[in-house]
């Protein structure tokens, strides 16, 4: 099992701190010093060899000077002393180490081959590399403080229930120095670094597996395999744990930031952005957003559907957060009109649809702000409530008063999903949160809270998933579009009746046998994009019609693309209406083979309303899919059209997936375009595959 392999990194019972000193300000000090001020329960041996004693430790010259076991070695000397120190480590059968070191893959090419040399030696000696670059692990319940930044400086063992796992050091201390302004704890954090050895993928798995971890927050710059990682999030998702997800590098100077940082590829970002979607992570844009979801998902109730409930005493900021909930996909539906009657005889003054504003009246009659709660909780049949209380958490006289009202709540509502918002304090803080009740200063964030959890119940369930099948080799030499087709159509993938013609008699024979009128185009191997060297003719109506289009159809070819190999000219009949679908697959460096779906015409060229999974899908994630996109209502009939056959569409996807795994060692892309849904079927009208070449099969 791959966390026990970790075992050593994480919960080590033996610890060797290479480069300890006896200098407060170097690094290899501070491990020592934050773990016996922790409390660690483990050995702890310094290692120098020119010192005797560091914080009233024994000191050893070497690793396999200690003669003990030892199951985590701490790197924390310069980089010229790298190698020999992990070679020291390997020879005396450390399980595991941990690099503080920089300047390898991050800095230039000695680096990146410097690095390469301890991802040798740790498949060599089969001793797990955590780094180099990285500021290593903390396991809060053990006081293990295998680290050197300040904000780990723990004076006592203070577990959480959440696992951070940053790829970049800054970022993880940082996210764990707000989290505990925010009173959180936490069960592990871990930081990648370079990852010459251990990658993050493992280290969510360790956490996915960990039962101490119920929350994962995770920072992602890149990923050397993919494959590995969402194996790591099907656990997550299997156990019952939540992830939450900030992946940076969305614009193409953020991607060669990341890369620069920690020589990492970063992938496509729309392709980590559907993983997200496929295997239920939550992707939080922002710091602020990364935390605030943590939060919720560390104290809060799953929501019991998606109707969300108000309560207010402020009537501006009800509507503020009714928008705020709209715009997050939650239902802000009204109270029951009997229950409206209610509130309107305890609170005269309230507004009592939804939100319920209590109005200032609070201020004098607190009672109140229980009674409206009650019966939002008691009959709205919302699946989660905002309560908005102003300043009054921060008022020494209503705070209390507050607290008490929401702990008779939870004590009648054990299982509602219920956010505070409001000014507040940190004890007003810790006492909601150990109610399990999050709470926020600003309330759309606590709306945005409260989407994300529902995001987590509607993420429950597996992605359907398509089967592995057995399709027939594709042709060998080039791939026209008449191979295209015939390809897709073996795979199930309904296609245009088409006619490859090399003479103009030939192309009115298939004229003749397809009915007129007909489309006729250039067939070329090494002409993606027809239509833009006229190389499309339409509507063709007669026998005169094609024998001249054909001709001209060569020369035009010849004049723009003078070096490409012409097969001929493709005949198909003409199919009026239907609606545009975009169909493709793309082979992703990261995750493997990739499929696409979007609307035709400017819904893909300038909105990009697409929808992404990796392959295979099964028929549940193709409709997903569908109903992602912006203009999918254009397919369900809208504005008097008539409706399209979605299931013809999910079926293609399905098909479509398939097919691209299958082929996965030797296509690069597959383009169907258009793709024409039909009131009844559908028919791919265009198709192009893109091989890989030797280098990329490699």
């Amino acid at each position: 099992m791959l966390s026990a392999m970790l075992d050593a990194l994480f919960r080590p019972r033996s610890i060797a701190v290479v480069g300890a000193s006896t200098d407060p300000t170097k690094l290899g000090s501070l491990p020592v010093k934050f773990m016996l001020g922790a409390g660690y329960g483990g050995e702890l041996y310094p290692v120098n060899p020119r010192a005797s004693t560091i914080q009233g430790l024994p000191v050893f010259s070497s690793v396999k000077a200690i003669g003990q076991k030892v199951d985590l070695a701490i790197i924390a000397v310069p980089k010229e002393f790298c190698a020999a120190a992990l070679a020291d480590c390997a020879e005396a059968g450390v399980a595991a180490a941990i690099m503080f070191t920089s300047g390898f893959a991050e800095v230039d090419t000695a680096g990146a081959m410097a690095q390469l040399e301890i991802a040798a030696l740790a498949r060599r000696t089969r001793m797990r590399v955590l780094g180099p670059n990285c500021l290593g692990v903390v396991n809060f319940a053990e006081g293990m403080v295998a680290s050197f930044h300040p904000a780990f400086a723990l004076t006592e063992k203070r577990a959480g229930r959440i696992g951070l796992a940053s790829q970049s050091g800054a970022f993880g201390g940082l996210s764990y120095s707000l989290a505990r302004e925010r009173g959180l704890s936490f069960s592990y954090c871990v930081t990648t670094g370079n990852e010459a050895d251990v990658d993050i993928a493992e280290c969510v798995s360790f956490l996915a597996d960990d039962a101490s971890t119920d929350v994962i927050l995770l920072y992602l710059e890149g990923c050397r395999n993919g494959p590995a990682l969402v194996e790591a999030l099907k656990t997550a998702r299997r156990n019952g744990k939540r992830v939450v997800a900030i992946k940076v590098g969305r614009t193409a100077s953020g991607a060669a930031a990341a890369a620069s940082h920690t020589a990492t590829l970063a992938g496509s970002d729309a392709v980590f952005d559907a993983v997200f979607r496929q295997y239920g992570v939550y992707r939080a844009q922002t710091i602020e957003e990364f935390l605030d979801v943590g939060v919720a998902c560390a104290l809060g109730k799953p929501p019991l559907n998606s109707s969300l409930g108000l309560v207010t005493v402020s009537g501006g900021v009800g509507v503020l957060m009714a928008d705020a909930a709209t715009d997050l996909g939650l239902e802000v539906t009204p109270l029951p009109e009997a229950t409206q009657a209610r509130v309107r005889e305890i609170l005269p003054y309230a507004g009592p649809r939804n939100p319920i504003d209590v109005t200032g009246q609070v201020v004098a009659d607190p009672k109140l702000f229980e009674r409206g709660l009650e019966l939002a909780l008691a009959e709205g049949g919302f699946g989660a409530l905002v309560a908005f209380t102003g300043a009054l958490p921060r008022n020494p006289e209503h705070a209390p008063m507050l607290t008490g009202v929401y702990a008779s709540l939870r004590e009648r509502h054990p299982q509602m999903c219920l956010i505070s918002a409001g000014l507040s304090t940190p004890q007003f803080r810790d006492e909601l949160g150990a109610l399990g009740i999050p709470s926020f200063e600003d309330p759309t964030r606590a709306v945005r809270a409260a989407a994300a959890l529902h995001f987590f119940v509607r993420s429950v369930r597996e992605p359907t998933v398509g089967e592995k099948r057995s399709l027939p080799a594709l042709p060998g030499g080039p791939i026209g579009e008449a191979e295209a087709l015939r390809a897709l159509g073996a795979a199930g993938i309904p296609v245009v009746e088409a006619h490859l013609a090399t003479d103009a008699k030939s192309a009115v024979e298939a004229a003749r046998t397809i009915g007129f009128p007909v489309v006729m185009k250039i067939a070329s191997p090494d002409i993606m994009h027809k239509s833009d060297m006229g190389g499309v003719l339409l509507g063709l109506a007669s026998e005169a019609e094609v024998e001249s289009g054909f001709g001209e159809l060569l020369a035009r070819a010849r004049r723009a693309h003078p070096e490409a190999r012409i097969q001929g000219c493709l005949l198909a009949p003409r199919i009026e209406g239907g609606m545009e679908v975009v169909l493709g697959t793309n082979f992703d460096p990261v995750f493997g083979p990739v499929v696409m779906v979007g609307l035709g015409g400017i819904f893909v060229e300038i909105l990009h309303d697409i929808a992404l999974r990796l392959a295979p899908v099964g028929i549940e994630e193709a409709h997903a899919m569908l109903r992602e996109l912006q203009g999918f209502t254009l397919l369900e009939g809208a504005r008097g059209r008539p409706a399209a056959d979605i299931d013809a569409v999910a079926r293609a996807i399905v098909d479509l997936s398939s097919f691209a795994l299958a082929h996965a060692h030797e296509i690069v892309s597959c383009d169907i375009n258009p793709f024409l849904v039909l009131s009844k079927g559908a028919v791919a009208v265009d198709a192009v595959i893109v091989r890989k070449t030797g280098k990329e099969q490699a």
